[in-house]
């Protein structure tokens, strides 16, 4: 019990850290920043996948909605890089 608790208040703060650091961040390195983010959401994505299957049910719940999330998480950054590096091309 005293675990969950912990991981608890690690989550939480975590929470309050990401909000804080989110909106410090102008806009000019969201775009760079969230590229690089991709890479940490498929790293995500193939926990969540190990985890959603482990059997118990509680798990099985967090792992697809990990998955879930990781999921909207990558496909958004990729837009959002596609779009970034098209201002990039050249006017024909």
């Amino acid at each position: 019990m005293e675990g969950q608790i912990l991981l608890l208040f690690i989550l939480v703060l975590a929470i309050f850290l990401g909000i804080e650091l989110i909106t410090k961040v102008p806009s000019t390195l969201h775009t760079p920043l969230m590229s690089g983010a991709n890479a940490i959401s498929g790293i995500t994505l193939v926990g969540a996948l190990l985890s959603s299957g482990s059997g118990e049910i509680i798990t099985t719940i967090l792992g697809t909605a990990a998955v879930f999330f990781a999921t909207i998480n990558v496909i958004g950054g990729y837009l959002v890089t596609n779009r970034m590096l098209g201002m990039f091309k050249k006017k024909q």
